[in-house]
């Protein structure tokens, strides 16, 4: 499998914690949508009132990006082909 992974997807997440007090493994299974790139990482699932919500999380790189398409970023050519 030599192809190269840009994206990462999954439709349920499994979150594994260790309790403070107990020391004891809990798992569970959460019907969460699940999407990574080199930007970002997004959570999405459904709240308590039935809605969409989600988390989104962004890399360094997303980051940078982010603030160039909203025209904080330097002004600079990142890429070096325009001048």
């Amino acid at each position: 499998m030599d192809e190269e992974l840009f994206e990462i997807t999954a439709d349920v997440v499994t979150v594994e914690i260790t309790d403070k007090k107990t020391g004891q493994v809990f798992r569970r299974e959460l019907p969460i949508d699940y999407y990574e790139n080199a930007n970002c990482l997004r959570l999405r699932g459904e709240n308590l009132s039935g809605g969409m919500s989600e988390l989104v999380f962004y890399t360094g790189r997303g980051l940078e990006r982010l603030k160039d398409l909203t025209g904080l970023g330097p002004n600079h050519d990142g890429c070096g082909s325009h001048k």
